[in-house]
């Protein structure tokens, strides 16, 4: 099956598309897997060098799979939405224990792994294995809702379901490589988000939003919600050999599994992090050195963070445990680490000090 939307794109993604990318040489799926999941809500040019170091380090699914978790997260730090890498890493456990280290080479089998969904599973058929499978990531379905110019936001059950529709009617049977990186080329390159090529692409001629002159209506957006401000104490603190004291985040949640520093709840003051930290966390320390805060933006709030850095006095009481552990700068910086603490580690004095 193939169509006049297929045909134009395949013509357009043979001159103009992107063939050189790192996850194009060497194509399996382990490496079309890792790539897609880490372009999930990223940029290209984000990804790259990402990508590579991530094959360096894991070259293929056993030595992902047999990583400890704290080996994955640093290889993450900085990509942001860390509960893909703790995906990532559940699912490669799930290949090699369930499917003897091969991807399953149909959709019901690889969307029963962990953060595998429609669309990663239709592309690494597509990619890896050249069978027949529909994409609907969001450069598609931005191509899709202004070809067909579908009102309201993508995230709505009964808009994604007539995306899904086009994206199967337009998905060719021949060159389903070519056509789905062609489309997400496309997305990413011409029918951006804003300023769109229009004129460059191929497809403005049965484009309706293009005949409308309507490109800024389609896709819908997301209905705003008001992002809630929250903000925490981040405590630097170290003991008489440069040791900092650093917590394992809960699993789940914000920065999930990774290391960062402890917290306090803001409602202590600075001339109560003292009597704090002896209460919370059983050390005694010394005053206070507050450095300026900043504020750090999740997809659903905004965090204002206020560091202080407080010197342990006498004996360090507390053990290093499962969630607790005293490292030095050089040590902490191979862990997963949230990005904003990597910064403050690597630069405490971001800011002059308060």
């Amino acid at each position: 099956m193939t169509d006049e939307f297929a045909d134009k794109l395949l013509v357009w993604y043979d001159k103009h598309g992107r063939h050189d990318l790192p996850w194009h040489h060497n194509r399996n799926a382990y490496r079309v897997w890792v790539s897609e999941i880490m372009l999930q809500q990223t940029q290209v040019a984000t990804v790259i060098p990402y990508f590579e170091a991530f094959m360096t380090r894991f070259p293929d699914v056993q030595a992902l799979a047999s990583a400890p978790e704290d080996d994955v997260l640093s290889h993450w730090s900085g990509l942001g939405y860390y509960a893909r890498a703790r995906n990532l890493h559940k699912a490669a456990k799930q290949v090699v224990e369930a499917f003897d280290g091969e991807f399953p080479q149909n959709q019901e089998a690889l969307e029963s792994l962990t953060g595998i969904g429609r669309s990663t599973a239709g592309a690494i058929l597509a990619q890896a294995f050249g069978k027949r499978a529909a994409i609907l990531d969001g450069n598609v379905k931005r191509v899709l809702a202004r070809y067909h110019a579908i009102p309201g936001w993508p995230g709505q059950t009964t808009v994604l379901k007539q995306l899904w529709k086009h994206a199967e009617m337009h998905t060719p049977d021949n060159r389903v490589r070519d056509y789905t990186q062609g489309i997400m080329d496309l997305g990413a390159t011409v029918c951006t988000r804003s300023k769109p090529k229009c004129d460059n692409c191929p497809l403005h001629n049965g484009c309706k939003a293009y005949e409308d002159q309507q490109i800024q209506l389609y896709p819908g957006s997301k209905p705003k919600k008001l992002k809630p401000e929250k903000t925490t104490w981040m405590l630097i603190i170290e003991d008489a050999d440069g040791r900092i004291l650093l917590e394992r985040r809960p699993p789940s949640g914000i920065w999930g599994g990774l290391w960062s520093l402890p917290e306090l709840d803001p409602a202590y003051g600075a001339e109560e992090l003292q009597d704090a930290c002896t209460k919370e966390l059983g050390l005694t320390c010394g005053n206070p050195e507050l450095i300026s805060g900043f504020r750090h933006t999740f997809s659903h709030y905004h965090l204002h963070i206020q560091p202080a850095r407080l010197p342990v006095s006498g004996c360090t009481s507390v053990a290093d445990s499962e969630s607790l552990r005293w490292l030095h700068r050089d040590e902490a910086l191979t862990l997963g680490l949230p990005a904003p603490i990597r910064t403050l580690l690597t630069n405490p004095e971001q800011n002059a000090l308060l």
